[in-house]
């Protein structure tokens, strides 16, 4: 079996076929494994991830997964007060409070509240394997969440807290995003037995971000990649894949595999440029042309302790602010040095992006101070991320469905093209877009490949 793509679900892929005592080979382009995690050093042997991060519960593949090559998780500080930034105006409230996550706008919060409930009740008649089969499928993916927003919301403020929440999720814009996929999309943000819910995708206890990784979340990559062992090539990005009658040949520039099956383990925009003899059916291929990637950038501020802990405040906070409008408590879990974690998301990354370095840093600088106090504009380190200008990744959090995709070419998501498995994240029907949709996709897609043997 080969497999393309080192991330958690090409790792997981090929760690379920010699799990079965089948051979499997896998191809990465970067020169490291882990794909949308990337753990970065600060010194002392700690790190700070600069990709994804967090687990919570209903998570069930990656916890386990995460046991069982013996990475332990701790929970993401949330002790204390959020912020709310709103119009120069800051207000600290409790995260669990009646509102849940959203900031108790006087003039918004029960308006966002109630479109949250409205949001639950629709996600939970979209079935995950098939969204495209939900009743008023084609209605709700003939418009965007922007459109929703204007005829079901009557405040501005609340439809500002739905935006904060959109952008927070999928790094993009409500205006970019199908309302049907924002619905399927809920409706996979649980588990077998717990239905998926728009609270679980934005709370920090209980939910989403519920808690990290010891030593980073790529550690988990690291290490299945380590029992993985020479099965894994690094460095060699897959230009051509070539399938017939008896198997596939998997080319890169200086290195040709050949197997019985092959998965893709990739964002569908990337699969989409690897070349395909015999081409893909034009579904499968118009369906990588209509799935980019959101648009972010992660920033961290190193400080000598977690200052903001001492006014009791958890380091999170929702603003109206340019360019954080969201922010976390990114410390190690020894509680040293202090970190504030910045997202810069959506058409603010794509407008921050091009603009000089010093200028980004000031500007998240003076966001941290407007929210914790002056002293969040002296950090003794700065470390940022553009997942945008990552050449193997071109965009994170995940792969997002403009109005028209889940209807017209939902069918492709996962359909095997002869001997071509699909995995990734994108391609899970439970917490798709995350670490844990990752690992599921990569044991269906190795199930998949191996029944077909």
């Amino acid at each position: 079996m080969v497999v393309v793509g080192a991330g958690l679900a090409g790792l997981s892929a090929a760690r379920e076929v010699v799990r079965r005592d089948h051979s499997a080979i896998v191809i990465e382009a970067r020169k490291r494994v882990g794909g949308r995690t990337l753990n970065r050093p600060i010194g002392g042997g700690k790190v700070i991830e600069i990709g994804g991060q967090w687990v919570g519960p209903t998570q069930d593949a990656m916890l386990g997964l995460a046991h069982e090559v013996g990475v332990p998780t701790f929970k993401t500080y949330n002790d204390g007060q959020n912020v709310y930034y709103r119009n120069g105006v800051l207000l600290p409230y409790s995260s669990g409070g009646p509102l849940g996550p959203v900031p108790p706008d006087p003039t918004g919060a029960a308006d966002a509240e109630q479109a949250i409930v409205q949001i639950d009740q629709m996600a939970s008649q979209v079935p995950r394997e098939a969204p495209w089969t939900a009743p008023n499928a084609v209605e709700h993916d003939s418009q965007t969440i922007e459109t929703w927003k204007r005829n079901n919301l009557t405040t501005e403020n609340g439809r500002f807290l739905l935006d904060v929440g959109i952008e927070a999720v999928f790094a993009a814009e409500p205006r970019d995003l199908s309302f049907l996929f924002f619905l399927f999309y809920v409706s996979s943000a649980g588990n077998e037995t717990n239905p998926g819910t728009f609270e679980r995708l934005v709370n920090t206890g209980g939910g989403a971000q519920d808690s990290r990784f010891v030593g980073g979340s790529q550690l988990v990559s690291i290490k299945m990649a380590k029992q993985l062992g020479r099965r894994v090539f690094r460095g060699h990005p897959v230009r051509r894949i070539h399938q017939s009658a008896t198997g596939v040949r998997v080319e890169c520039d200086s290195l040709t595999v050949h197997g019985k099956h092959v998965i893709v383990a990739m964002a569908p925009q990337l699969a989409g440029r690897i070349q395909y003899f015999p081409a893909l059916p034009a579904s499968r291929d118009q369906f990588m042309q209509r799935v980019p990637n959101g648009s972010v950038i992660k920033c961290e501020a190193v400080y000598d302790r977690p200052f903001w802990r001492d006014a009791g405040l958890t380091g999170q906070a929702v603003s109206d602010a340019d360019p954080v409008r969201v922010t976390f408590d990114n410390t190690p879990p020894e509680g040293s040095p202090g970190v504030l974690l910045g997202f810069i998301e959506g058409e603010a990354a794509r407008r921050w992006g091009p603009r000089p370095a010093a200028d980004l840093r000031d500007a998240v600088l003076k966001n941290f101070a407007a929210y914790f106090g002056d002293a969040a504009l002296h950090p003794t380190a700065f470390h940022e991320m553009n997942w945008s200008n990552e050449t193997w990744t071109r965009g994170c959090y995940t792969g997002f469905m403009p109005p028209g995709v889940l209807t017209d070419f939902g069918p492709a998501l996962r359909a095997p093209v002869g001997r071509i498995h699909w995995a990734g994240t994108e391609t899970s029907d439970i917490w798709a877009g995350y670490m844990d949709g990752a690992v599921r996709s990569g044991r269906r897609a190795a199930a998949e490949a191996l029944a077909a043997l």
